[in-house]
């Protein structure tokens, strides 16, 4: 027998052995009973599906799965009939439990009331669909309401525009609740309610009874409060100033007044006349 005969036996052997032993480990791993860890499971009242805020909880929008007994939510509920009734005041999603925090009181009923912190008021304010930033002006958001109105008398009457309410949430748009529509796109809205307190309602009542109210959507993050004097036409529509010139003396800005126009430039010429000579300017 030659050597590359003795080389295909030995490889044939080795393959053959290696794969009867993986066979046997394939098996013996195959008969191991399947070990399960007990998991100390409670129960917990779930959402069966999205429920908007202002709802009254029914035995359909609810559902009970397990809990890992370690992992419990705080102030959630493991039974259903112990929150049916209630309405809710924050939008929960399918499969998010339900805690104390998002409900309402049992004698508060559903629908907005409950929403409303104490101390404030809801108050509606009816704009367009240009008015409400493009339907943008949806629930959750903030706002600034601006407001713009006529003042003085006879000819001393003047536009005058001015945002006289800052960083207001809004609580409804239009006739519906939800943020958005299912294709992703924002509500237009024909009314906002705004969430005041009883001092701003009063603001926002005689604006709207004398003058125009204007929606400015805010960054949610911008928490600052809006603080301006007011624009008039008169002001908006008068020529601008020259802006001043500033100069830096000793490392601190300085107005300067700008310097006057140079005069006209003039031209002299030289004139004879027989034997007289003489100098004559052109302006």
């Amino acid at each position: 027998m030659n050597r590359r005969n003795r080389t295909l036996i030995v490889v044939a052997l080795a393959v053959a052995l290696a794969s009867i032993a993986s066979f046997g480990v394939y098996r013996a791993i195959e008969s191991i009973p399947v070990r399960e860890i007990a998991i100390p499971k409670t129960f917990a009242v779930v959402a069966s599906k999205p429920v908007p805020v202002g709802t009254m909880l029914a035995v359909d929008d609810l559902k009970v799965i397990g809990w890992p007994t370690d992992s419990q939510v705080p102030g959630g509920f493991s039974k259903p009939e112990e929150i049916v009734g209630r309405g809710l005041i924050e939008s929960v999603a399918q499969n998010e439990p339900i805690t104390e925090s998002k409900l309402a009181p049992r004698e508060a009923g559903a629908g907005l009331p409950p929403t409303i912190p104490p101390g404030m008021r809801a108050m509606a304010v009816r704009v367009n669909d240009v008015v409400s930033v493009a339907g943008f002006t949806v629930p959750g958001t903030h706002v600034d309401v601006i407001v713009t109105a006529r003042t003085g008398n006879g000819q001393d009457q003047s536009s005058m525009s001015r945002a006289v309410l800052s960083n207001i949430q809004v609580l409804t748009a239009g006739t519906r609740m939800e943020q958005q529509k299912k294709d992703n796109q924002p509500i237009a809205t024909t009314v906002v309610t705004l969430l005041v307190t009883p001092q701003d309602a009063e603001k926002l009542a005689l604006a709207g009874n004398d003058g125009t109210v204007i929606l400015a959507l805010r960054n949610p993050l911008d928490t600052d409060e809006t603080k301006t004097t007011g624009e008039r036409m008169a002001n908006l529509m008068s020529s601008p100033d020259p802006a001043p010139v500033r100069r830096v003396v000793e490392g601190k800005p300085k107005m300067v007044v700008p310097p006057p126009p140079p005069p006209p430039p003039t031209y002299t010429i030289e004139a004879i006349r027989g034997a007289k000579k003489s100098e004559e300017i052109i302006k």
